[in-house]
């Protein structure tokens, strides 16, 4: 079953602001959350889809990739164990109050936060510029690429501490995460800098990670470029970033498109725009020439009397709409080429047609000189 859009989802426009995403996604939290709606699947679902439309359009990268994208640029689609953060801190007084002790909001949000230890951090996003050919971008394309990224340390599976050891207390906090400083009257607190605020240390570091829990390794990814990206699109791929601290979810990768455009077409919007010379002759006498598209050669007929500038559209030949509604056209600029080089034989032909024809199969000119004559 196809997903419904997130904007239909919220009831809102597509340039609706922050504070109108907020207000639409309370509104519905209230009304679908399970709680107030016990044993309702569909409610529970509703619930799901508006806190997934949440997080993507509340998130500006996200977002944005949504609207070059759809939800085929969400990567592998919405993760709940490292996407659902944002209603987690922009709805803390909501969940944590009116939900409180609730079974299924434990459920829900702790499979993906809960039970991990002090020290929890999300991994930092990775940024990839990839360029790709103008037909690539237009047929969509597969793409493998090597990436650095940080990784959970296999030998101590990211906690950073030795085999059979564990942490103890911060001997400069006490383990409250902050010192003190200042005088009687006036104090001040500071992140410890011995436990960097976790109000612990580890006993024995990981000789492997050094007591970071990552390590840094090369990856092969294999990228999937939808039909229609154009330069400066981005796309997201979910939980490919450096892995987080002490558990922590990844980051996500940014992929930054780069489009080649090549030799013969350049693009505007979703369409192709291809400059094709012709010989006078042809452009007089009319006729059917091959002109090449993004997909293959195609022939077209030019019509008698084609003036140069002339621009000839081929329909559906352009880019698809990553939106998914249907193809750009190609439109074709005719060029008209001056004949140089003539032969004597040519010449007297030409000269010729000029005393034979005059300024009967020139319109254009004759209106010219007239308006010329009467305004001298």
């Amino acid at each position: 079953m196809a997903k419904r859009d997130y904007y239909e989802i919220l009831g809102i426009s597509r340039n609706a602001g922050i504070d109108e995403i907020k207000k639409s996604y309370r509104k519905l939290a209230l009304k679908y959350h399970p709680d107030h709606n016990p044993g309702d699947k569909q409610a529970e679902e509703k619930f799901k889809e508006a806190t997934e439309a949440y997080e993507v359009l509340s998130d500006s990268k996200k977002r944005a990739t949504y609207d070059q994208f759809g939800h085929s640029g969400l990567g592998g689609g919405f993760d709940w164990t490292q996407d659902f953060s944002r209603v987690r801190t922009d709805f803390g007084d909501l969940f944590g109050n009116l939900f409180k002790g609730s079974s299924f909001f434990s459920d829900f949000f702790e499979e993906g936060f809960g039970g991990r230890e002090k020290g929890y951090q999300r991994g930092s996003d990775l940024q990839y510029n990839l360029s790709i050919t103008l037909k690539e971008a237009a047929m969509g394309t597969e793409k493998y690429i090597e990436l650095s990224q940080l990784e959970k340390c296999s030998a101590c599976n990211g906690t950073g501490m030795k085999s059979g050891t564990g942490k103890k207390t911060c001997p400069q906090c006490q383990g409250s995460g902050q010192v003190s400083y200042g005088s009687d009257f006036i104090s001040f607190a500071r992140t410890c800098s011995k436990c960097r605020g976790e109000g612990e240390i580890i006993i024995s570091p990981c000789g492997n990670c050094r007591g970071s829990g990552r390590v840094r390794k090369k990856h092969r990814i294999m990228v999937k470029i939808p039909a229609g990206v154009d330069k400066g699109s981005t796309l997201r791929i979910a939980g490919q970033g450096d892995a987080g601290l002490r558990g922590g979810a990844a980051g996500d990768l940014y992929i930054l498109i780069y489009v080649e455009e090549g030799d013969f077409f350049h693009r505007e919007g979703d369409d192709i725009i291809c400059e094709v010379p012709i010989t006078f002759v042809q452009a007089a006498l009319g006729g059917e020439i091959e002109v090449p598209t993004l997909f293959g050669k195609v022939k077209m007929k030019i019509s008698p009397g084609t003036q140069s500038g002339r621009v000839f559209r081929l329909r559906n030949q352009g880019i698809p709409s990553l939106r998914g509604y249907g193809k750009g056209d190609q439109l074709v600029k005719i060029l008209v080429e001056t004949p140089t080089n003539l032969s004597k034989e040519e010449r007297k032909l030409l000269e010729q047609f000029r005393a034979l024809s005059g300024e009967r199969t020139s319109p254009e000119v004759k209106k010219f000189r007239e308006r010329f004559r009467k305004n001298s």
